[in-house]
């Protein structure tokens, strides 16, 4: 299938797409950005992402005139071009191009890309199985990582040193030794069956994946308790867990090489991971 991209109204080969050289998200970070499961050709969790968009729109004053349904409609178009079944939609919107000068240009106009890369979901069934292994790492990030930006520098270090380390994910641990989040997950720990994660604040990303698995949770009568928790407690928890919209839900099963609990994906992973991939089907009818 060919690949191709969005560029600000246009569909076009992925290797002819470009951006200006002073567009604004590349010579600032002054840009937003969303990641979306397609499954089954479905995107999953669409109005979630969206609002969160606007609501990021609205943090950082970028004027987007696109309407929902507008965006709905081109985002359908890019995956249904692309012919992927499962797949990863990116969409980047940055404040536009302008002469670079790091106050808002005076008139400025939205720019929006968008593209579509096949993914592999089925490999996280294997992964689910087996627990991964997180290292962590010093929150190096500014003071509003709730809003996603493409200022994602200290991310990007932070995944390279999972990657050295052959860690799935690095979590990140404030001065104070808070575990907030990972460099591209949402964290968790089991204690005699609570769910505890990080609560919704400037430290961490709201995840349209988190948001999903603590409806689920609640809906099937298991107990959340959203806190902040220690690394001492992630170490003594009896399991751990991440989430985020390219890994569902993975267990974690060590944590800077020391085992979770037995060392090994626990009852409550499961008993989650089965009411996420139910909601999966649910919505796009894509089934393990």
């Amino acid at each position: 299938m060919p690949q191709l991209a969005y560029v600000d109204g246009r569909i076009t080969a992925l290797r002819d797409a470009t951006v200006h050289v002073e567009d604004r998200g590349l010579q600032f970070a002054d840009a937003l950005y969303e990641v979306a499961a397609v499954m089954n050709g479905e995107l999953l969790d669409w109005e979630p992402h969206l609002a969160r968009l606007r609501r990021n729109c609205a943090a950082i004053f970028i004027d987007f005139p696109m309407t929902d349904a507008a965006l709905t409609a081109q985002a359908k178009r890019l995956v249904a071009a692309n012919g992927h079944k499962d797949a990863l939609l990116y969409l980047q919107l940055s404040r536009g191009v302008a002469k670079r000068d790091h106050s808002f240009p005076s008139a400025p106009r939205a720019s929006l890309i968008m593209t579509v890369r096949r993914f592999d979901f089925a490999q996280r069934i294997g992964q689910q199985k087996t627990g991964v292994g997180v290292i962590t790492v010093n929150d190096m990030r500014w003071q509003r990582v709730d809003m996603k930006t493409t200022g994602l520098l200290a991310n990007v270090l932070a995944k390279q040193d999972a990657k050295a380390a052959g860690a799935f994910e690095a979590w990140m641990v404030s001065a104070d030794g808070i575990v907030r989040e990972g460099g591209s997950t949402n964290a968790y720990i089991v204690k005699d069956g609570a769910i505890i994660t990080h609560p919704l604040s400037a430290h961490i990303l709201p995840g349209i994946a988190r948001a999903t698995l603590l409806r689920l949770a609640r809906d099937a009568q298991m107990t959340v308790i959203e806190r902040p928790f220690s690394l001492d407690e992630a170490l003594a928890a009896d399991e751990a867990l991440l989430t985020s919209t390219t890994a569902p839900l993975l267990p974690v099963v060590r944590i800077d090489g020391r085992p979770v609990g037995s060392g090994t994906p626990g009852p409550v992973a499961g008993r989650l991971a089965a009411l996420v991939w139910d909601e999966i089907a649910r919505q796009t009818g894509w089934r393990r």
